[in-house]
């Protein structure tokens, strides 16, 4: 039997999130898959400041029970029936949908990094380690201290290590300050140390070899392990609505939004009453102060596109599956899964040209991410057709 030791820090420490990230979800995913393995002897741990802890498997089965029933309670929170009613019946919605940072829900998410906090302080002393095992990783939570791959691997346990993008190495004015240097180490970590070394697409495979050579590291095979579909995304039936159009994603500068809410406007001068509705799912990120005042203040926006969050699988699924077209203007992505998803369930995606759409969004629309009238000429066609 496998003597597996899976890094659960993300979970552990954000499981109280109400709309999970996309590496969240991935991080889920693997957790649920290995946990249900009989020929795997999971150990789930949680790392600080390098060294690892062990999570008792109650509090890990807890976490990932926790994290299965979070989405159902949007729909008693109002906001799957308000947005079906905004978008079947637009002409009576006046002004767009927008969350509610309700007091509870703030509360509840603080509580949830407080007791994983205290919990922290409670754990253990560092786990006691078995050779031969091995160490999973997807999630990038503590390769940022070099020691701890290092220390794995003097002890005979194999660091199994996915990385997800380096977009804060290439692209560090679309991260917080700080996130360049901390995810230059763990790459650098992943590429002495982790056997196997995985990327989620062949473009981040390609971004890790060029890391490796622009710092003299000894090229490392990767292999490329592209991410699963949940089933909702497999067969979903349509929400039938007016033409509306969805981008699912963090707000944040990568995702290029203020292109988008741009173009609302100019759709909204063009067409009227007619503009059909843009649906924008994930909550907010980080410096982002631009979409956000062009979210709550412009008039046009305000009556044309609507903000969600903590939205379960299958009503994402619906709400994709019913789109004219789901848009993607990123400047930069590492995989990308809801156009992916988009696709399996054959609706029309307008993506941005770059590397990974190439790869990966056969059939998608591509345009330049910059390209403003190329994006608004896709757009008043794509608006024109209903989907089957």
């Amino acid at each position: 039997m496998a003597v597996v030791y899976f890094d659960a820090s993300r979970l552990f420490l954000r499981g109280g999130r109400s709309s999970p990230t996309g590496i969240d979800r991935v991080v889920f995913a693997y957790a649920r898959w290995l946990r249900a393995r009989p020929d795997v002897r999971l150990t789930p741990v949680w790392s600080r400041m390098g060294y690892l802890s062990r999570l008792p498997l109650k509090r890990f089965d807890a976490i990932l029970e926790r994290v299965a029933e979070r989405p159902g309670a949007a729909a008693g929170e109002g906001v799957w029936p308000a947005l079906v009613a905004a978008l079947q019946h637009p002409g009576e919605h006046s002004t767009c949908l927008r969350p509610k940072r309700e007091a509870a829900l703030v509360a509840r998410e603080a509580r949830g990094y407080a007791a994983a906090g205290l919990s922290a302080l409670a754990s253990p002393a560092e786990l006691r380690l078995e050779p031969g095992a091995l160490f999973v990783n997807v999630n990038h939570y503590g390769l940022e201290h070099p020691g701890l791959l290092n220390r794995l691997a003097t002890a005979g346990v194999r660091p199994a290590v996915l990385i997800h993008d380096l977009i804060p190495v290439k692209f560090p004015e679309y991260c917080s300050p700080g996130a360049a240097p901390r995810h230059e180490r763990r790459i650098e970590a992943s590429l002495r140390y982790a056997d196997p070394l995985i990327a989620n697409s062949a473009a981040t495979a390609h971004e890790l070899a060029e890391f490796a050579d622009a710092r003299g590291l000894p090229p490392r095979r990767c292999t490329v392990a592209p991410l699963g579909l949940e089933p909702a995304f497999a067969d979903a039936a349509p929400l039938e609505a007016a033409p509306y159009f969805v981008c699912v994603g963090t707000i944040e500068p990568r995702k290029n939004l203020s292109l988008l809410l741009s173009l609302w406007r100019r759709l909204a001068d063009r067409l009227g009453p007619e503009t059909p509705r843009l649906v924008l799912i994930g909550r907010r990120g980080w410096e982002n102060e631009a979409v956000v005042d062009q979210l709550e203040r412009s008039p046009a926006v305000l009556k044309y596109v609507h903000e969600v969050s903590n939205l379960g699988d299958a009503q994402v699924a619906r709400l994709i599956r019913g789109a004219a077209a789901l848009l993607s203007p990123s400047f930069a992505e590492g995989y990308n899964l809801p156009v992916i998803e988009a696709l399996s369930l054959s609706t029309p995606v307008i993506a941005s040209d770059i590397a990974v759409h190439r790869e990966l969004a056969a059939g998608a629309q591509l345009i330049d991410p910059l390209d403003g009238p190329a994006w608004l000429e896709a757009l008043l066609a794509a608006g024109a057709r209903r989907p089957p």
